[in-house]
């Protein structure tokens, strides 16, 4: 495994296991098993994916050391402020089985994000966050967070994949000495990733899977990912991917498949901001 260093000197591993829709408790808790076994140590979870007992469960189930595991939950929307935050990441801290965790993130970008980012920052002084960020910030919102605070971010965790490759947005990041993390790294396989003809041909020439070449080349950005899968031999695939490198030639032709908008959806859209704004989450504690 291959390591970023964060802006705090906190080490954080460049692939990580994400379990974003796999809300079946049961399904997550086996996939998360199956991840730590093949080499998975760092685990990215949310409160609003509803599975954090579940990865709680597996971790105490594997007979790895808690010190061993780099840990990321995200707080969600209806619990932005300072007040809620604290109260939240308790009870996140409670369905993981964790004292600590090695980072926590702001899920999305609405509410009371400065009041939930003083909770974060009294709990890292007390050493219970061991990281903090953010996630879905775009540069503008990022830049006003970084300036009125006194601790920070250490991570942007953003959409990132081979349609919306974000060079921009990463040296925005980069030079303010905050991490840049991938979901989605995939684009969950809209317009025909993994069947890409560009993206194919730079596999068959190193010997490699579509999903092993976006993965090396997003790591080689400096970029942590979190490739998702609950297939344990696509995980071990998805980890196997330190033992090749992507040249210029490989780079300038994924730089080609650049479309430069979500695969998914824009924050700007007052749809989406409603949905998040509103939603409730309802947890089985």
């Amino acid at each position: 495994m291959e390591y970023t260093t964060l802006n705090n000197n906190k080490k954080m591993p460049l692939v990580g296991f994400g379990v974003y829709q796999i809300a079946d408790l049961k399904q997550c808790e086996e996939a998360v098993s199956n991840a730590l076994s093949v080499g998975y140590r760092s685990l990215d979870t949310a409160q609003s994916y509803l599975n954090e007992k579940a990865v709680g469960n597996a971790i105490a189930n594997s007979g790895i050391k808690r010190e061993d595991i780099f840990l990321t939950t995200k707080l969600w929307v209806e619990n932005q402020g300072e007040d809620n935050a604290l109260r939240a990441i308790e009870n996140s801290l409670k369905r993981l089985n964790t004292d600590y965790l090695d980072l926590f993130l702001i899920h999305q970008p609405f509410g009371d994000y400065y009041g939930s980012w003083r909770a974060m920052e009294k709990l890292y002084k007390e050493g219970v966050l061991k990281a903090i960020g953010i996630s879905n910030f775009y540069p503008d919102r990022f830049i006003d967070l970084y300036y009125h605070a006194q601790i920070k971010p250490m991570v942007n965790q953003i959409e990132v994949n081979p349609y919306f490759q974000r060079y921009d947005v990463q040296a925005l990041l980069n030079e303010f000495n905050t991490t840049t993390e991938a979901w989605a790294p995939f684009a969950e396989g809209k317009n025909k990733l993994f069947e890409n003809p560009t993206i194919n041909q730079i596999a068959q020439k190193h010997g490699k899977t579509a999903a092993q070449v976006v993965l090396r080349w997003l790591t080689q950005r400096n970029i942590v990912v979190l490739p998702k899968s609950t297939h344990k031999e696509r995980m071990q695939e998805n980890i196997d991917i330190f033992n090749f490198k992507l040249d210029e030639d490989d780079i300038n032709a994924i730089k080609t498949l650049d479309i430069g908008k979500s695969q998914f959806f824009s924050h700007s859209d007052p749809e989406i901001a409603k949905w998040m704004c509103t939603r409730k989450l309802h947890i089985d504690d």
